[in-house]
C-alpha cells in the first residue's frame, strides 16, 4: 500500500514522531493570525485617499485625527476632523474612540514617520481601528477632495 519511503518513514523511532509534532505545533500559530498581515509586517496599516472619500460618500461615519499643530488645524481639516496634536497624542488618546473607523493624517513629509508613530502608540494601547490616511492632508488636497477651512464656530 505504501512505497518503501513511506514504510522507512513509518519505522522511524519515536523520536521523528516528536520531532513532527514540535514542528506541526510551531508552525501552525504562524498561520493562525494570517488576517492580521498588517500588524506584523508593515509600520502602519495605511488607507488611500480615494478609498476614505468613498467611505464618506457612502456614508460611513470616518473620525478624521489631525495630528498637526493646532495653528495648521484651525486654518485647513478635514471635514469633521478632531486635532489632537502628535506630541498631545499620548495624553490625550482617550479622544479616539475604540470602535468605528478612525484615520490618522498630517502634512505627511517623506517616510509618513508622524502617522507611523501615532499608529504604533495606539495599537499598544489596545486600539484596532485605526489606519493612516497616505499622503496626508497634502495628497487629499491635491486629489480635490473638500476641506474645511477656518476656524470652527
Amino acid at each position: 500500500m505504501f512505497g518503501s519511503h513511506h514504510q522507512r518513514l513509518l519505522r522511524r523511532p519515536a523520536c521523528f514522531s516528536l520531532l513532527m509534532v514540535f514542528a506541526l505545533t510551531f508552525a501552525l500559530p504562524a498561520q493562525a493570525g494570517h488576517d492580521q498581515v498588517e500588524d506584523d509586517l508593515i509600520y502602519f496599516l495605511p488607507i488611500p485617499p480615494d478609498r476614505a472619500k468613498q467611505l464618506l460618500d457612502g456614508g460611513e461615519q470616518v473620525l478624521f485625527i489631525d495630528l498637526r499643530e493646532p495653528e495648521d488645524f484651525k486654518r485647513e481639516r478635514l471635514p469633521g476632523a478632531v486635532s489632537i496634536p502628535l506630541k498631545e497624542l499620548s495624553a490625550q488618546h482617550e479622544k479616539v474612540p475604540r470602535s468605528g473607523r478612525v484615520v490618522l493624517y498630517c502634512t505627511c513629509g517623506p517616510g509618513n514617520i508622524e502617522e507611523g508613530y501615532s499608529y504604533q502608540l495606539l495599537r499598544d494601547m489596545g486600539y484596532r481601528n485605526i489606519s493612516v490616511l497616505q499622503g496626508g492632508i497634502t495628497e487629499w488636497q491635491r486629489l480635490g477632495y473638500p476641506v474645511e477651512k477656518g476656524p470652527r464656530s
